[in-house]
């Protein structure tokens, strides 16, 4: 039997490759593991925008899991746009029937260009019955804000927002784009992990001005669902995943006309 660890993720797909299924595939394989895909939604999307999407039904979310776990042992799963109450109800009671060791689920709510990928019934949804499940929920501030109802504007508000998403079941939050608050300086971009104990890891790197930020969320969040199944503790499968997600914007060659792709090959 294989030793190779097999990830699933559950999400949309990105046609243009920077975002969704596609940009957690290339990251999952990237450190070494196996990439099996179950598609929640058909995007039409590129680096400047989506411009609309054709979401599946409970049948095909059911058929494409099952089919996946009916035959491989899945180590991790990670949610990425799961874009109707129906697509979510299905994902959260399937996982309840067939749990899984570890899941990330990232609350997807919002395109980079401002489009909206849920609704507030699906977002009510998704806190209900899949943050309970998860292992870590890897919110941006914008994402925990709608999630939390805070406005985050300093590190307490922060810390705040990631209590009432703990207290809505989540197995941990991490808060993404500190480098946003106006508290902190604009040179470095700080995470933060909130733990169930309380505790709070931070996670430092330089803060990277750029366009290329397509499909970071989702490959922050692939990282993080490979090194649990490779074995790594949950604060060093987000230091590992931060660091990859760095050297990836750091890399990036500027692909399409709005926010290019990170370089997800270059990173490893």
């Amino acid at each position: 039997m294989s030793g190779q660890k097999v990830c699933l993720t559950i999400a949309g797909l990105d046609p243009s490759g920077g975002a969704g299924i596609i940009a957690d595939v290339k990251t999952i394989t990237a450190f070494g593991c196996f990439a099996a895909a179950a598609v929640s939604s058909v995007t039409f999307q590129n680096t400047t925008g989506v411009f609309g999407a054709v979401h599946q039904d409970a049948a095909s979310i059911r058929g494409q899991i099952t089919a996946v776990l009916d035959d491989l042992s899945v180590a991790a799963v990670k949610t990425g746009m799961l874009p109707t109450r129906e697509v979510i109800e299905e994902t959260a009671r399937i996982l309840l029937e067939r749990p899984v060791p570890f899941l990330v689920v990232d609350p997807v709510v919002r395109s980079t260009s401002g489009f909206d990928l849920i609704d507030d019934a699906a977002l009510r949804s998704l806190i209900e019955l899949l943050f309970p499940l998860s292992l870590v929920v890897t919110p941006n501030l914008q994402e925990a804000e709608r999630i939390s109802g805070i406005k985050i504007n300093s590190v307490g508000k922060v810390e705040a927002a990631a209590k009432v998403m703990l207290s809505m079941g989540a197995g941990s939050v991490l808060m993404k784009g500190g480098h946003l608050l106006e508290s902190e300086t604009e040179t470095k971009a700080i995470d933060r992990l909130f733990l169930s104990d309380g505790m709070c890891r931070e996670f430092e790197s330089d803060y990277i001005d750029t366009k290329a930020t397509h499909g970071t969320g989702c490959t922050l969040a692939a990282a993080i669902t490979a090194n649990l199944a490779l074995g790594a503790e949950l604060p060093d499968s987000v230091s590992i995943a931060k660091n990859f997600v760095t050297r990836a914007i750091k890399t990036a060659t500027g692909l399409g006309n709005g926010h290019s792709p990170i370089n997800i090959s270059a990173a490893v």
